[in-house]
């Protein structure tokens, strides 16, 4: 049967038309691991670039993980959506905890999958031709992601293709952001159909919404008259004009900002206002709390606020209406953009009544917290051994070395904070990190960054185990074949502290503290630069004596400047000494 696809006049197949919706998206790239449900796309690909029609680039990523992290690195850095294309069941499923980042972190992107065929007899082009076709039906291919994306679909006929693709990219970017998924099959792919003529400027996101006008006086005049204001935010730097908007805010009345597990550079750590990471350390004592793009502004069972403080939750989701179990008590949830919002809190700022010598006070206290802190952090990176090297000697020495236009690529878990204090960030779109859990999405999302932003130095921070976690081999040939080069940290612990400290906190003392039985330990054997020098040419380094630190570090960002992927592992104290084959 001839199955080749047919373009001339106004037909077409509906994988050339899928691919056509994405370039009048303006998706630029395409981040695919292909397989032989992909066939009718690859020929519509190669028959463009035959042509010299415009489309999207595509990147071969060879893990899913990589290609899902890398359009969530991208969209990140720029705020565009990407699409991402696997392999049916099998690579779906090969996406693991990325689809789950992807949703946590609100990141649009389109995920499409092919369906295996439908037909066993050569019925129609595309029918099953081998085995793993038999193989790769489930009952439910979506029901893989369904928890994760905010909609699913299957294209059943190329008559409405561009609508379902207009229509994903449209929820996909609408606030809140998120992930959607497409299938089809390669029947439907192989499909002729006509060019539909369609205005694409009618499928656009959602318009952005403010908060109610009465709530936005009420906001800005408690926060004037409150002893003890503070802001608390997570994720508002992701719209960088929100960074200077807050700063004003801020100034304007005298409220201190904390960022709690920030996934980006929200508020200039060198502002006097910046009181730190520690939510528990302030939320205490605050009496009015603006929670501005947060999903967990403090933990309850830690430390939450006063019975008496007046809080006021924004955000695009304040409720969090994914999460089974969530809940913050406050006294005004407000579903809003957080820039609209502000520029709502800045006029409404400019006519206020503010006490002048309230205004001083406050702002003069904030100031005084904020130098103590910056101290208290500059004498406890010099109270460390001189022979030793420490999480903070190493963050310390890395931000002499870097400019202030590096993008560092944040995935440290049990060491976040000591980024934050000892790398500190001052210009919007310099922090990224991933507001998911699922580990190992820092090596494909550098590899999207650099792509947004080719101009850049861009550092990913990692732990041992971590790294891992990022399917290294995948990473640094991708980095390589792409022209995407990289700095990663390593910060090589010798394994899975996060798991370690849960325990001492659950069982503080308890069997598993006595005998140093946690089952995490890595052991610092494995050589994990080599792992990237051997897929990608990487220049690779491990760094076990102090003295080697700097110059090893500045070596590897020269490489990096000159178009070679670098991996540098500094080896710090052991977690624990269990042998890994121990009972």
């Amino acid at each position: 049967m001839n199955t080749h696809i047919a373009l001339e006049g106004g037909v077409a197949t509906t994988a050339e038309l899928l691919i056509e919706a994405l370039q009048e998206c303006g998706v630029s790239f395409i981040f695919a691991n292909l397989g032989s449900d992909h066939t009718a796309l690859i020929e519509a690909m190669a028959s463009a670039r035959e042509r010299g029609a415009a489309t999207p680039a595509m990147v071969i990523c060879p893990h899913e993980m990589s290609a899902l992290s890398a359009a969530h690195g991208y969209a990140l850095a720029c705020g565009r959506a990407q699409a991402v294309f696997v392999h049916t069941d099998v690579g779906t499923a090969n996406l693991g905890g990325s689809v789950h980042n992807a949703s946590r972190s609100r990141i649009p992107v389109l995920i499409f999958a092919g369906l295996t065929p439908y037909t066993l007899e050569g019925e129609l082009p595309g029918s099953r031709n081998s085995q793993v076709n038999h193989m790769q039906e489930l009952r439910d291919q979506h029901g893989l992601v369904r928890s994760y994306v905010k909609w699913s679909y299957d294209i059943r006929t190329g008559r409405n293709v561009k609508q379902l693709v207009y229509r994903a990219l449209q929820l996909a970017t609408s606030s809140p952001c998120g992930p959607v998924y497409l299938t089809g099959a390669r029947e439907v792919l192989a499909e002729l159909a006509a060019r539909p003529q369609l205005a694409r400027h009618r499928w656009t996101a959602i318009a952005r919404i403010p908060a109610p006008d009465d709530l936005i006086e009420r906001m800005v005049d408690a926060l004037a008259r409150a002893r003890h204001p503070l802001i608390v935010t997570s994720y508002l730097g992701r719209n960088a004009a929100c960074v200077s908007k807050l700063v004003q805010l801020a100034e304007r009345l005298g409220v201190a900002v904390v960022e709690t597990v920030k996934t980006q550079m929200n508020f200039p750590a060198d502002h006097p206002l910046h009181i730190g990471y520690a939510v528990d350390d302030v939320i205490a004592d605050a009496d009015v709390i603006l929670a501005l793009d947060t999903d967990s502004p403090w933990i309850q069972s830690r430390r939450g606020p006063s019975p008496a403080a007046l809080i006021y939750f924004v955000d695009a989701d304040p409720l969090k209406e994914d999460l089974p179990l969530w809940y913050m008590p406050s006294d005004h949830f407000i579903r809003a953009d957080s820039e609209i919002v502000l520029d709502q809190l800045l006029l409404r700022a400019r006519s206020a009544r503010i006490d002048a010598a309230a205004l001083a006070s406050r702002t003069e206290r904030y100031a005084s917290m904020h130098r103590r802190q910056r101290d208290l952090w500059a004498r406890q990176l010099e109270q460390f051994p001189a022979d030793k090297i420490t999480v903070e000697l190493v963050y310390s020495v890395l931000n002499r070395l870097i400019d202030e236009n590096t993008v560092i690529v944040n995935e440290t878990i049990t060491n976040l904070e000591l980024v934050f204090r000892y790398l500190p960030r001052n210009r919007p779109g310099t922090m990224l990190g991933n507001g998911g859990t699922s580990l190992g999405w820092s090596g494909g999302a550098a590899i999207g960054v650099k792509l947004a932003a080719p101009d850049r130095t861009v550092v990913s921070l990692v732990g041992d185990g971590t790294y891992f976690f990022s399917v290294p081999a995948s990473t640094y040939w991708i980095a390589k074949h792409y022209a995407t080069p990289f700095l990663c940290v390593i910060l090589d612990n010798g394994g899975w502290n996060a798991t370690k400290q849960n325990v001492r906190l659950q069982y503080p003392g308890g069997a598993a503290d006595r005998t140093d039985r946690y089952w995490v330990n890595l052991a610092q054997t494995a050589d994990l630069p080599g792992i990237a020098s051997a897929a990608g040419g990487a220049f690779a380094a491990t760094i076990t004596q102090r003295s080697e630190l700097e110059a090893g570090l500045s070596q590897a960002l020269d490489r990096v400047a000159a178009g070679q992927p670098a991996v540098v592992s500094v080896r710090v104290a052991a977690i624990s000494e269990q042998p890994s084959d121990r009972a």
